[in-house]
């Protein structure tokens, strides 16, 4: 794990242009070779976006897994152990397993002279290693960052998903959703299918434009794909969407959405339509079990409620339309008097873009610092929230100090909300992890 530690993390620290214009997958190819290509071993679907990755990746995930099938995960990043970045089976790989394939990374790669592979190279193959001796069928793999240059991208998938796409990491992607959207339309394959989300206009232009160059086949959900979405309200089940999904072979009618918000939805019948092009492949999957896969759904750091009283939410949006999403699923989802939001984030972020769309759903807001280095000063936060807002902002040095301001301000009728960043929600959970009195399963209360 030493190894691990020792190489460069760009997750802590984002390349630089200069860097980024050095990347290649030449490195990662090389190290496949040498491990003898694990990533051929087993099928897989590769998915991509900006937001909604994780979400979508876990619920295709459990429809397969509830078809019988040995299924891998990996995603990122993790929230409380890194180990869970690469499941098989619904089981985190040991700490064992992982140590003993970093240990064969480190070894394979010590001729590389300074070229060593990266923080998240050495976790790809070791997901990778892993599958394969688990003899996985099938894995579910989420794109790190972009995608044209991903480590992930050594895959030649079955298909290929693409959650919805907007601005973030705008320093290594581009500046324009188009730019974006190439680097993302980076993991397409000639012949391989792609799914999309709902994209806008010029995002649909420009992934049509790399698919016909590279030629395959590209669909979108509210397009060649019938979907639609609706909310219902019961006593027992409280607020939750419902999808219907037509593809060229199947029909889904009034599916149960398992995750809470309207980009849920979105994200649920993008997973639907990656499963039946499976189908459509030849993979034997049965809908009755695919459907029940996904009430087994849950996600940490999304919509989780970490406590009962105060009640206490968290959720990872560490952007503008992710932010967006939240507030919206606030306000549709669960009923309080006020919400009280403890925001931090990281400064390379659209901060601007974020704090705008604060300022709609809460009712009070205090700035805390993440851990990270990149962390975005709670000062600075404050003080451009309330030039672009009017109105007043509280700082605090910390989550737990943070926590001890909201928790005076709010009654049990009101809501703290923790957003910004998954190293805050890591932060929270490992708080109320220290409070078992206090925490609760993580179900969200209406």
């Amino acid at each position: 794990m030493d190894f691990l530690g020792a190489q460069v993390n760009y997750e802590r620290r984002p390349p630089t242009a200069k860097q980024r214009a050095a990347f290649t997958l030449g490195r990662m190819k090389r190290l496949m070779t040498d491990l003898g290509n694990p990533h051929k071993a087993f099928r897989s679907v590769h998915i991509t976006g900006t937001k909604g990755k994780g979400s979508t990746a876990t619920m295709l995930y459990h429809m397969l897994r509830n078809n019988g099938m040995n299924v891998g995960l990996y995603t990122s990043p993790h929230i409380m152990d890194v180990r869970e970045r690469i499941v098989v089976n619904d089981d985190k790989i040991s700490e064992a397993a992982l140590t003993r394939y970093i240990a064969r990374i480190a070894d394979v790669s010590r001729h590389y002279g300074a070229d060593k592979p990266t923080y998240f190279e050495i976790l790809t193959a070791a997901g990778f290693l892993y599958f394969r001796d688990k003899k996985v069928e099938i894995a579910v793999v989420e794109v790190g960052l972009g995608g044209r240059l991903d480590a992930t991208n050594v895959l030649r998938p079955d298909v290929c998903g693409i959650t919805s796409i907007s601005h973030d990491h705008m320093a290594q992607l581009g500046n324009t959703l188009e730019e974006i959207a190439e680097e993302k339309a980076g993991i397409f394959k000639e012949k391989v299918p792609v799914i999309s989300a709902p994209q806008p206009k010029n995002v649909k232009t420009a992934l049509r434009k790399v698919a016909e160059r590279v030629g395959c086949p590209l669909q979108f959900e509210g397009d060649e794909i019938e979907f639609s979405y609706r909310f219902e309200s019961s006593r027992v089940a409280g607020p939750q969407a419902r999808i219907c999904i037509t593809t060229a072979t199947s029909h889904f009618d009034h599916l149960p959405v398992p995750l809470v918000g309207e980009h849920q939805a979105i994200n649920c019948g993008l997973a639907v339509g990656l499963l039946d092009q499976l189908k459509a492949n030849g993979l034997k999957l049965d809908e009755e079990a695919s459907i029940a896969g996904l009430a087994k759904v849950s996600l940490e750091g999304r919509m989780e409620m970490l406590c009962d009283e105060p009640r206490v939410l968290a959720d990872g949006a560490h952007n503008a339309a992710s932010i967006d999403a939240l507030m919206r699923a606030i306000g549709q989802n669960i009923t309080c008097d006020s919400t009280v939001v403890i925001f931090g984030c990281c400064a390379d972020k659209d901060v601007t873009g974020m704090l705008r769309l604060i300022q709609n759903g809460a009712d009070k807001v205090i700035f805390t610092r993440i851990n990270s280095p990149r962390s975005a000063d709670p000062a600075e936060l404050a003080a451009a929230f309330v030039e672009l807002s009017g109105r007043m902002a509280q700082t605090a040095p910390n989550l737990a100090t943070a926590l001890e301001i909201a928790e005076k301000a709010v009654t049990r009728e009101d809501l703290i909300c923790i957003t910004g960043s998954f190293y805050l929600v890591s932060e929270a959970k490992a708080h109320f992890a220290t409070h078992p009195h206090r925490a609760k399963s993580g179900a969200l209360a209406f």
